[in-house]
C-alpha cells in the first residue's frame, strides 16, 4: 500500500480520458466518483478541455451520468479569462465556437492578445495567418495557450492537440505563448485555495503524465497516472522514482487504492 495516500483528504479529477473518452465512460466511473463522496473527500475537477465552455462540458457531463456542480470544475479557459482581464487585454480568440462563450462580454476590437486552444473548426491557414500577422505588427501583442498539450483521446484514436499550433504561431512569430491551463503551478494552486486542502493532503488522476501527474508533483500534490485515454505504454517511466506517485489501471482502481489507505472500503 502507499502510505503516503493515508493522509489524503482532496481529489483532483482530469476528466476527459479519465472519466470519459468521447461519449462513453471509463469502467465504474460513475460509481466510483460517489464512492468518494460518500467517503468524505473533497473532489474538484480540472481540465486543459478547450472545445467546449464551461457550461457546455458540465452539460455533456450530466448527460453521461455524473453528479457534478459547475462550480466544482476548474478549466484552462476560465485560466484564461482571468489572466486576459487581470492584463486587461483584448483578444482574438482561436476557439471553437461553444468556448468562446466563457469569453463573453470581453472588449475584442482591435486585439492586443491572441488566444489559442482546441479550435479544430478554427485551425486553416486564414485564421492562423489572421493570429501571425496580430502577433507580428504589434510588439506588445501577447500570445496565450490556454494550453499545450501534443494530442488528446478521441473515440476513434489519438489526435492533435493546440499545443503543434501554438508552436508554429510561436515559431513564425518569434514570440513565446504565456501558458495558463495544466501543468502551470498557479493553475493547481487556484483549485487547492478553492477546496481548503494542503497539497500534501490531495492527489491528482489523470490520464497525462506530464500534464497530471508531473504538474501536480511540481505543487507538491501525489499523482496517479491511469492507463485510459492518452496513455501509452511507456508513460509511467516518466515518473522514474518519484515519490507520492503510482500508475494504475483507471479511474476505478485509483479510487479503490485510495479509499484502502484512508480506511474506508466502501
Amino acid at each position: 500500500m502507499a502510505n503516503w495516500l493515508k493522509n489524503i483528504r482532496g481529489v483532483l479529477l482530469d476528466i476527459s480520458g479519465t472519466l470519459h473518452i468521447g461519449e462513453e465512460t471509463t469502467r465504474d466511473a460513475i460509481q466510483a466518483l460517489k464512492r468518494l463522496r460518500q467517503n468524505g473527500l473533497a473532489v474538484r475537477f480540472i481540465t486543459n478541455a478547450t472545445k467546449e465552455s464551461k457550461s457546455g462540458l458540465h452539460a455533456k457531463l450530466t448527460r453521461l451520468g455524473f453528479d457534478i456542480n459547475s462550480d466544482e470544475i476548474f478549466t484552462s479557459l476560465t485560466a484564461a479569462r482571468r489572466y486576459v482581464e487581470s492584463q486587461k487585454l483584448r483578444p482574438f480568440c482561436l476557439l471553437q465556437d461553444d468556448a468562446k462563450k466563457d469569453f463573453a462580454g470581453l472588449e475584442v476590437t482591435n486585439p492586443n492578445a491572441v488566444v489559442v486552444g482546441l479550435a479544430p473548426d478554427y485551425f486553416n491557414y486564414e485564421s492562423l495567418n489572421q493570429a501571425f500577422r496580430l502577433l507580428l505588427n504589434n510588439k506588445d501583442c501577447k500570445l496565450i495557450a490556454v494550453h499545450k498539450a501534443r494530442y488528446y483521446q478521441r473515440t476513434e484514436g489519438l489526435s492533435m492537440g493546440p499545443g503543434p499550433f501554438v508552436e508554429a504561431l510561436e515559431y513564425a512569430s518569434g514570440k513565446k505563448a504565456i501558458v495558463v491551463g495544466k501543468p502551470q503551478l498557479e493553475f493547481f494552486q487556484s483549485v487547492l485555495e478553492d477546496f481548503n486542502c494542503l497539497a500534501e493532503e490531495t492527489v491528482m488522476i489523470g490520464d497525462d503524465v506530464n500534464l497530471d501527474v508531473l504538474g501536480a508533483l511540481d505543487a507538491n500534490i501525489g499523482g496517479i497516472l491511469v492507463k485510459t485515454g492518452k496513455f501509452r505504454d511507456g508513460d509511467e517511466d516518466h515518473l522514474g522514482n518519484k515519490d507520492r506517485c503510482l500508475c494504475l489501471s483507471d479511474f476505478a482502481a485509483a479510487v479503490d487504492t485510495i479509499l484502502a489507505a484512508t480506511g474506508n472500503t466502501t
